[in-house]
Parts: structure tokens; C-alpha cells; sequence
């Protein structure tokens, strides 16, 4: 057959008219865990170096507590997922420890050092609803938990960005359990008369989700050993029911 007979044409021509079918690229699977935790922790102007070091301190030693190691391999998985970023102002979030799985006592040394070697730095404002939305976002990256866990920290009332109510109800909607730690600074802030006291503020405005709870640090000093029996609570498989407003003193 000639190549420039009818018949080759039209199979040519054909051929052309031919839809491309693309195959979708394979979707990556998600690694199930435990838990997905977000730790988000409070670096505003009202935490100062001292305050700062204790936080990250703080979770470092969580980490490295033999309590939570067999906390953790007493789930059903036994590992978990953890990531921790810090925040301020409604736009100032910076992640500091990517998601990592913890699923023994070599995992959870390595994230307590990447918390000892992590950068400090101080903003202005306190943006609850700012750390909310990004913490939310944060969520289905490599793996899927069994639960969701925001784990926020501070020192203050949000003067910064959208109202929390808002950033909350998003949350809750996507299924995120939003738990507190109210640090109760006894140096004196300015501003503060005419606030309600920080730990009512973050029982009423923060927390919320099936089992969410507040921890409240009485001072900097009492940080270290409420992060710890925090974490420890979070990661249990089944929680026992607690109370809503657990205290720590150092």
C-alpha cells in the first residue's frame, strides 16, 4: 500500500484524533499511627528567654520519659506521629520539628534533640486563631492517625487575627480534638486588667473535641511535668475519663 493512499491517510489522521489517556499517578499510602499530635507552642513577646528555654526543655524531657515511651507502645500500633511548630503573630508560624514518627525510645531521643538544637525566637502578638488554622492544616501528611491532636501552649489571650471561635468551629469540624496548656505567668502583663484569668479563658474559648482537656502549668517552673502528664494523657489508647482542668506545680 502506498503512503499516500486514502486508507493510510485515514488511519494516520485517526490515530491523531485518538484521545491521550493519562493514568493517575499511584496515591501515596498513608502510614497509619496512633495519633497525629500537633504540638504548637507560644513564642509572643510575654515569653521570655528564660520561659522559652523551659518550654522547649520541657518537651524535650517529655520526649525522653520513660512513661510516655510505654505509653506509646501500648497503643494498638504502637507509634505515633508528632510534628511541633511555634507561633505568635496571625501570620508567624515556623515548624521546627517535621512530622516524625515515634515508635520507641531511639525515635523519641531523636525528636527531644531536634527540640534541644531547634532555633528560639521571640515575636510580638498572641494569635490563637492563627496557630489553630495552620495546626489544622498540618494534618494527612504521610500518616493517618486513629485521632487528631492539636496540643496548644501559651501564656495569653489572643489579640491577634481572626476570633478564635471561628478558627475553632473549622477545627472541630474537621474532626480535630483542640487541647490547651495555660501557663499562668506570675510576672505581671500589661493589659491585663479587665481579662478573664487565662485558664478559664482557654477552658471556655480553646479546648474542645471529644476528650479535650486543659493543663494548667502554675508558673514556667511547673511546665516540665505538666507537658509530660499532658502528652502522657493524649497518647493513651483508651483515656480514662479526667478531668476537664488538670493543674500542675513545680
Amino acid at each position: 500500500m502506498r503512503i499516500g493512499s486514502p486508507t493510510r491517510r485515514g488511519l494516520i489522521s485517526g490515530a491523531l484524533a485518538a484521545p491521550l489517556i493519562l493514568r493517575p499517578a499511584p496515591a501515596r499510602a498513608m502510614e497509619p499511627v496512633d495519633i497525629e499530635l500537633v504540638l504548637a507552642v507560644d513564642v509572643s513577646r510575654s515569653v521570655d528567654e528564660q520561659e522559652q528555654e523551659l518550654q522547649f526543655r520541657g518537651y524535650a524531657a517529655a520526649f525522653r520519659d520513660p512513661k510516655l515511651i510505654e505509653g506509646i507502645a501500648g497503643g494498638p500500633l504502637g507509634q505515633i506521629a508528632v510534628t511541633l511548630f511555634t507561633w505568635s503573630d496571625w501570620h508567624i508560624q515556623e515548624l521546627l520539628v517535621p512530622w516524625t514518627r515515634v515508635d520507641g525510645a531511639a525515635a523519641a531521643e531523636g525528636l527531644a534533640q531536634a527540640l534541644d538544637a531547634a532555633p528560639r525566637r521571640t515575636w510580638l502578638y498572641t494569635s490563637i486563631s492563627g496557630a489553630m488554622d495552620y495546626a489544622a492544616g498540618l494534618f494527612g501528611q504521610g500518616y493517618e492517625g486513629t485521632r487528631k491532636v492539636v496540643d496548644i501552649s501559651g501564656d495569653g489571650i489572643s489579640n491577634s487575627g481572626r476570633p478564635v471561635a471561628d478558627a475553632r468551629a473549622d477545627a472541630l469540624a474537621k474532626g480535630i480534638v483542640l487541647n490547651g496548656l495555660a501557663v499562668l505567668d506570675r510576672s505581671p502583663q500589661p493589659r491585663a486588667a479587665g481579662m478573664p484569668p487565662l485558664d478559664s479563658y482557654y477552658r471556655d474559648e480553646v479546648i474542645g473535641g471529644p476528650g479535650a482537656f486543659l493543663m494548667v502549668a502554675e508558673g514556667f517552673e511547673a511546665f516540665e511535668t505538666a507537658v509530660k502528664r499532658k502528652i502522657i494523657r493524649e497518647i493513651a489508647t483508651a483515656p480514662p475519663p479526667g478531668p476537664l482542668v488538670e493543674r500542675a506545680y513545680a
